[in-house]
């Protein structure tokens, strides 16, 4: 679970990137920004979207990616924990943001360009 308090905090450091919005999603929290999902909230821990073009960044820190366990199976998804200090220092928390923000934008460019199946 998430807390709505943390939740809030995270919204508000992120404030400078613009409207962002946390809604409420299997426990945790989606972090939103002109519609798209950049990040998520899960147990009080921000994770930032991932892609190929940003992974590398995320593993030279050592952030760790989203993990789930279902069915007996762990299952990794295309997000990566924000190092606690960063919500202690807004700069590097606002750069990390936006490499999400950047994967969630390619993602969204990469979906719309294939063609239907």
């Amino acid at each position: 679970m998430a807390s709505r308090e943390f939740a809030a905090y995270v919204v508000e450091l992120l404030e400078p990137l613009g409207a962002v919005s946390a809604r409420r999603m299997f426990g945790g929290y989606g972090l939103y920004r002109e519609g798209l999902m950049f990040a998520l909230i899960a147990d009080d821990t921000l994770y930032v979207k991932a892609d190929a073009e940003n992974r590398g960044e995320y593993e030279k820190r050592a952030m760790p990616p989203f993990l789930y366990t279902r069915q007996g199976k762990t299952i990794t998804i295309a997000y990566h924990a924000v190092p606690p200090e960063a919500l202690d220092d807004r700069t590097d928390l606002l750069a990390l943001a936006r490499l999400g923000f950047a994967a969630a934008l390619r993602g969204r460019k990469s979906v719309a360009g294939k063609k239907p199946g």
